[in-house]
């Protein structure tokens, strides 16, 4: 798995061409992916419902940001600029924090991602419930800030590139390079078995829509409240991610 720039890998590669890469990452890497996968969209639905914004990525805002001022709703217009710019933020501020603590076990990197990105997400929750009038400006700050945290900081593992809060580019480029296997086999008329990367990011996938629908489901049913189910459970793979780490560390 590799975090951030200055990270370190915790992954070893086999290179046995009958393996895909992602056999080779161990089962707590897995369920992290899955687990951010979950936060990503369980975020960007909850956001988008309780700001009226993309939190999660990039895209989305960029169309929206451009029929807000054509339509003159400038404080949509201006939430959607500063979730663009607060995602993008998020990534360099991951690089930092790697680079802070580079010295230190790679875990001790992740667990301050994931502290951070509790703290932002709660701060979000703080912001709604304050009904002041930039409320909801704060809300989308601090959750597109904590979301862009977590894409820059988990970025790939077992070898191959994990987006954990969109998923276009990497379902749009693994379907491409499968498509174009399975072309150039037939057209030697040799079979060719499905690429395992393709299964398992099929997974982050279902996953990923798995967690907007518990997002719009908490959101609608909880309003402010239901951004707190975020935290909740990244709270819980801080403490399985600590707990797995434990018990690998050599006893002293």
């Amino acid at each position: 798995m590799t975090l951030a720039a200055g990270g370190r890998d915790s992954t070893r590669v086999s290179g046995n061409a009958a393996r895909g890469p992602w056999d080779d990452v161990r089962l707590p890497d897995k369920w992290l992916s899955l687990g951010f996968a979950l936060i990503g969209g369980y975020g960007d639905a909850a956001g988008f419902i309780l700001g009226k914004t993309f939190t999660g990525h990039v895209t989305g805002n960029l169309v929206l940001a451009p029929i807000s001022l054509v339509a003159h709703d400038w404080r949509a217009f201006l939430a959607h600029l500063s979730a663009v710019a607060c995602f993008l933020a998020g990534i360099p501020l991951s690089v930092l924090v790697a680079r802070l603590s580079g010295t230190s076990p790679f875990w001790q990197t992740l667990t301050t991602v994931l502290v951070i990105e509790v703290i932002l997400i709660v701060a979000a929750y703080l912001a709604l419930t304050s009904r002041a009038a930039s409320a909801v400006e704060i809300f989308v700050i601090c959750l597109s800030l904590a979301l862009g945290l977590q894409n820059g900081a988990f970025r790939r593992t077992g070898g191959i590139s994990v987006h954990t809060t969109y998923l276009t580019g990497m379902i749009t480029g693994l379907i491409a390079s499968e498509t174009e296997k399975l072309t150039l086999h037939s057209a030697f008329g040799r079979a060719t078995a499905l690429d395992p990367n393709f299964k398992f990011l099929c997974g982050i996938w279902g996953v990923f829509v798995l967690g907007a629908a518990m997002g719009a489901a908490a959101a609608f049913y909880f309003r402010e409240l239901g951004i707190l189910g975020a935290a909740l459970i990244l709270f819980a793979i801080v403490v399985q991610h600590l707990t797995a780490v434990s018990r690998t560390r050599p006893a002293s």
